[in-house]
């Protein structure tokens, strides 16, 4: 037995869960590497090859280089649980007229809890995974997620739905590393190939990045429900018609396929009446949101008018905010406008490189 202690580390062939792995297996923990099926592409109705962390060559890849290092490896079927939560979650989310953030979901709901069952099963100590983002305890005994070192692959914003038992039993080595270092990590243990290896930035489950083919694929007459509904602008003049709310995105620009002699944005989604609202950039701005669906990570309790940088989407740079708990949720009220926000998508709070709280953007709103 290994005096660090057992670790399930995910494993999906990729560069930074195989040096993640292999670091820790240098460390001296008893490594055991897991590698997650969630999605197969087939079921999907695309016929673009799967990637990331869904294909065979990853799965070889990542068995591979734990046999090369004695350490044992699985394969973990994880499609139903999967399919069942974050596919129909995503579905649901575009129908009610929201942006949802399937990794997020995915992330707290699903791979999280998938490998800590079966670390308890294995006798294992821990979970880790190649995330740069970093975890350690607070003075007052919470567990805390706080951004990585390198700020361009920071994934903190994806991990704010983590709880204390998860964070608990998390190690993330890579938070501390930029990633040119894993890269020359990779060459230097003997995988220049990884060192090379591409990086998918997609939907796991949307691999051509079409979401609205998906949902014509998911929802069975789609479009005949929701073709003709019409473009109105902030009055409730009527603009023109649009092929159906789902298929559009606050924020969106392009592609709306209306004349009105200026660019016009989505800015906001009415699903009971097929109405898409469309205005000027500056009808994108607002100064506060509900957010729900909380999950606490520096403290347990936030104190009224708690001063924090709010982010409201993955490459958001943050806006100062005061927050305000309210009625089981939180009131997020910005020193100055910000642009797009989103129903559906994650909102997270900091305090400096910390992340205190996240939830489920509500609303938002002019005060």
């Amino acid at each position: 037995m290994s005096r660090k202690g057992k670790v399930l580390v995910a494993m999906s062939g990729g560069i930074d869960s195989t040096v993640t792995a292999l670091m820790l297996h240098n460390e001296g923990y008893e490594v055991v590497g897991i590698t997650m099926k969630t999605w197969d592409y087939a079921s999907a109705g695309t016929s673009k090859k799967e990637t990331g962390c869904c294909n065979l060559d990853s799965f070889n890849d990542a068995r591979a280089a734990a046999v090369h290092h004695g350490f044992p490896h699985f394969i973990l079927d994880i499609r139903e649980e999967f399919g069942d939560f974050v596919i129909e979650n995503f579905v649901e989310e575009y129908m009610a007229g929201r942006t949802p953030n399937p990794c997020v979901m995915c992330n707290t709901h699903i791979k999280w809890r998938a490998l800590l069952k079966r670390a308890n099963a294995m006798n294992c100590d821990f979970i880790a995974t190649g995330h740069y983002a970093k975890v350690r305890q607070h003075d007052n005994g919470r567990y805390v997620i706080s951004k990585g070192k390198d700020a361009t692959k920071d994934q903190s914003y994806v991990l704010w739905g983590l709880d204390q038992e998860l964070l608990s039993r998390t190690i993330m080595p890579l938070g501390v590393f930029h990633k040119t270092e894993i890269r020359q990590m990779a060459h230097d243990m003997g995988y220049p190939e990884l060192a090379k290896k591409s990086e998918s930035y997609e939907i796991c489950f949307v691999p051509d990045n079409d979401y609205r083919g998906f949902l014509k694929r998911k929802v069975e007459g789609l479009e005949e429900k929701v073709d003709g509904g019409y473009f109105v602008d902030k009055a409730g003049k009527i603009l023109g018609t649009h092929r159906g709310y789902p298929f559009y995105t606050i924020g969106q620009r392009k592609g709306l396929e209306v004349a009105l002699g200026k660019p016009v944005f989505v800015t906001r989604i009415i699903p009971e009446t097929n109405t898409v609202v469309l205005g000027d950039e500056a009808d994108l701005q607002q100064n506060s949101m509900m957010v729900g669906k909380l999950n606490y990570g520096k403290y347990d309790v936030i104190t009224p008018g708690m001063e924090a940088i709010t982010k409201i989407r993955y490459k958001d740079s943050g806006s100062l905010s005061n927050l305000y708990p309210e009625d089981g949720g939180m009131k997020v009220s910005f020193y100055e406008n910000v642009k797009g926000i989103a129903p559906g998508q994650s909102a997270v709070f900091y305090e400096g490189d910390d992340v205190i709280a996240g939830g489920i953007i509500q609303r938002g709103s002019l005060v």
